[in-house]
């Protein structure tokens, strides 16, 4: 993989200006994952309703977002031990444009397709 230091440098730190933004973003949406107040009395059945769906797609969000944390995270490892652009599976090198694509993928494109 031919990474220069340069780049490394520059990838580190947008990873971690975006791992800082995805967790400020759970941070900011904990109210909107929290349970639903099942009391008739103070909100209607459709108000309910609809309040469990805004629920469950916040949880779908923070879901996603989790995994992008802990994706974020692994590549910061990776970069850090020097693994950075090489695939877990085979050892082989990633190609440059999966990772300009998404730079925190940890296979290459046949061990992705393998499954692996």
């Amino acid at each position: 993989m031919d990474t220069t230091e340069t780049d490394l440098d520059r990838l580190r730190r947008d990873l971690a200006d975006r791992l800082d933004g995805l967790r400020r973003s759970t941070a900011a949406t904990a109210d909107d994952r929290r349970p639903v107040a099942l009391d008739q009395s103070s909100v209607g059945r459709l108000s309910r309703m609809d309040a469990l769906q805004m629920q469950a797609m916040a949880q779908a969000t923070e879901g996603r977002r989790a995994r992008e944390i802990l994706r974020i995270e692994a590549t910061l490892k990776r970069i850090e031990a020097g693994d950075y652009g090489w695939c877990v599976s085979c050892g082989e090198a990633i190609a440059p444009k999966r990772l300009a694509a998404d730079p925190t993928v940890a296979t290459c494109i046949d061990c992705a397709a393998a499954g692996g």
